[in-house]
């Protein structure tokens, strides 16, 4: 099977996996961290702010059922783009917003739907980053939603578009 993979940043990880899961077309995902300084980052690590990492989700997905213009327009309406460095009442730079793309075709779809949100007056702090290494959670992390029953408090489905 053909897959393709993106990886968002939008606060608690949690929450972010909690809709990935969901959506049309998704065959997997994955939570962790991205974007810092410390090889093979421990949650208590990057839970200090100080590795420079964000927590993130990544997601595999199918191209013949979905796309990453899809992808990013979940990523978009499922937390509030425009607060930097929290999201809710979770607070640092491991919670902020961004985009890790893997390639120009991905950046250039990231840049269109921000540019886009801009344009219908959302304020939009979102980084867009060439992703590096994505280092997996602890097991405990990992579709930790599904595993206790709940929900997410840090993210809720707006449509934007």
């Amino acid at each position: 099977m053909n897959t393709e993979t993106a990886i968002f940043a939008s606060g608690c990880f949690w929450g972010t996996e909690y809709y990935f899961e969901k959506a049309k077309g998704v065959i997997s995902t994955a939570v962790g961290y991205i974007g810092g300084s410390t090889e093979n980052p421990t949650y208590q690590q990057v839970s200090t702010g100080r590795t420079g990492h964000a927590e993130a989700t990544e997601i595999t997905y199918d191209p013949s059922q979905t796309n990453y213009e899809n992808m990013v327009r979940l990523f978009y309406e499922t937390h509030d783009p425009g607060q930097l460095n929290r999201q809710g009442p979770d607070i640092g730079t491991q919670y902020r917003s961004e985009i890790f793309y893997q390639n120009e075709e991905q950046k250039v779809i990231a840049q269109k739907l921000t540019e886009q949100l801009k344009a219908k007056g959302h304020q939009v702090v979102t980084a867009i980053t060439k992703a590096g290494p994505f280092y997996k959670a602890e097991d405990y992390h990992q579709m930790y939603y599904e595993k206790s029953g709940g929900s997410p408090y840090c993210h809720i489905y707006t449509k934007k578009f």
